[in-house]
């Protein structure tokens, strides 16, 4: 689709500000017309003012979208997805396109607070949320077909709201990780390097980055998988199929951060996370650990972990980590990145976060002293 930014107008637009006045980020109608000479024909409704570049600045920020102020594809996806209320249209499964929506994510969390639903309250109707709402209607003698309808919707009104122990998909995520042990020997990791539009040398780092990476988890025992060759740049949703395809244990994304400001620097890490109360408890878990031991080992500024509503993150059937190792557009970060050594450190840190989160707080050491050596011979004992 095409990109709006401030100054544009048109009935794309409106659509737009009909949508972030609905949110209440913006006013039902704009206080004056336009003062734009070259758009006098475009109603105020339909102006990309500076008001509305506010409001979808404000919507980004909300949604754990990147906040630039354009509104590209993820953008409008996401404010197509928060017109929809539960009860404005039927709900169902659809295999090649899946309904998605914030009606979507008040179907899950009520049924998850029923006991029906037990994955991410990610706003995605999915296969598992086709069973939960058949399970639902079967239990309470509706006809059970996986739509949610009027019917449906009635009846869960007429429920109410009830209040649980906790969210079932964090607890099983726990739960597969004790299960699997402390051990790293078995585990299976994908790594995740480069993005869609570098810079400079930016893939090539991160290439290296990830073959360091790839060459420690592999001496301690961990199979360890590419999302792609290093020739291809594929997109977001080409990784997100590889990544469900792997049937991998974690997902550990390497990026650099952009931004025009060459002084915007340091280093951050992102989980699943929605403005719903939903997110990956070893998603935000192993993001934490990363972020503390990175910051640890290096000189880098701590950008902190923040919870994400990306594709990458949202799309994925196992905990995803993104890393922003970095600014390539800081003349600090980027000297940084580019000596050996920094990316040495960097893989080190990455791979022992991993190990302390499967330590599950057990036999652990204070954060940015636990060795490589250390971490290989508590391995062989393991083992």
């Amino acid at each position: 689709m095409q990109v709006l930014r401030l100054g544009d107008h048109g009935s794309a637009v409106a659509e737009i500000r009909a949508i972030l006045a609905g949110r209440g980020l913006l006013p039902a109608s704009p206080p004056s017309p336009p003062t734009n000479d070259a758009t006098p024909w475009s109603p105020p409704e339909a102006v990309f003012d500076r008001a509305c570049d506010r409001a979808v600045r404000a919507f980004q920020q909300e949604r754990g979208l990147i906040v630039d102020g354009l509104v590209g594809h993820a953008t409008y996806t996401a404010l197509r997805e928060a017109s929809y209320r539960l009860g404005s249209r039927i709900l169902l499964y659809r295999l090649s396109a899946p309904m998605s929506g914030d009606d979507v994510a008040t179907l899950q969390s009520r049924l998850q607070n029923l006991g029906y639903y037990h994955g991410l309250v990610d706003g995605v109707f999915s296969e598992v949320t086709h069973h939960a709402v058949g399970l639902y209607q079967t239990e309470y003698g509706l006809s059970s077909d996986g739509i949610c309808g009027p019917s449906t919707l009635r009846s869960l009104e007429r429920l109410g709201t009830r209040v649980t122990g906790g969210s079932p998909h964090a607890i099983r995520e726990e739960e597969h990780v004790r299960k699997s042990g402390p051990q790293l020997t078995g585990k299976r990791i994908l790594i995740d390097p480069g993005c869609e539009t570098p810079i400079g040398d930016e893939n090539a780092l991160l290439w290296d980055l990830a073959a360091r990476l790839e060459g420690r988890m592999s001496a301690a025992g961990m199979e360890t998988f590419l999302s792609h060759d290093a020739k291809t740049i594929p997109s977001e949703d080409a990784r997100v199929r590889v990544a469900n395809l792997a049937d991998v244990d974690l997902m550990i994304s390497l990026r650099t951060g952009h931004y025009p400001n060459e002084k915007a620097s340091g280093v951050a890490s992102f989980y699943f996370g929605t403005t719903h109360g939903s997110y990956s408890t070893i998603g935000r878990n192993l993001a934490s650990y990363i972020q503390r031991e990175i910051v640890a080992r290096t000189d880098m500024l701590d950008c902190r972990v923040h919870p994400r509503t990306w594709n990458i993150l949202r799309s994925t059937r196992m905990p995803v980590v993104v890393i922003e190792a970095g600014y390539i557009t800081n003349t600090h970060d980027a000297d940084e990145l580019s000596t050996p050594a920094v990316r040495d450190t960097i893989a080190e840190a990455i791979l022992v976060a991993v190990k302390r989160m499967y330590l599950l707080g057990e036999n652990d050491r204070p954060t940015g002293t636990y060795t490589f050596a250390e971490l290989l011979a508590a391995e062989q004992v393991t083992g």
